[in-house]
């Protein structure tokens, strides 16, 4: 007599997860955290990343305010998404208000 395939694929199936399961369970087995989140508090400013133009308007041609250094701390005060996709964002950075392209 010869065995049911069906027995033998279950039983192939079971030893796989055997061998394979384990690897994808954390050290705790199947213990489970909840999600940390973290947020920004308002209060913490934001820095720029790399020199940014202070702008008029959110517009590339509009006249220049200042041209802020890297590291100048920013206050999102609004953002905008123009026409063509480009995102803005309306900031107070050394005490002048402007416009800067978000990256």
């Amino acid at each position: 007599m010869s065995a049911d395939p069906g027995s033998s694929l279950r039983w192939g199936a079971v030893l796989a997860f055997a061998l394979f399961g384990p690897i994808g369970l954390p050290a705790g087995g199947s213990e489970r955290r909840p999600l940390e989140l973290r947020r920004r508090a308002s209060a913490e400013p934001l820095m720029s990343s790399g020199r940014a133009c202070l702008q008029v308007s959110p517009d590339r041609r509009a006249p220049a305010l200042a041209h802020l250094p890297a590291h100048v701390p920013l206050r999102v005060l609004r953002r905008w998404q123009a026409a063509d996709g480009e995102q803005w964002l309306q900031v107070e950075a050394e005490s002048r208000r402007g416009w800067i392209a978000s990256a």
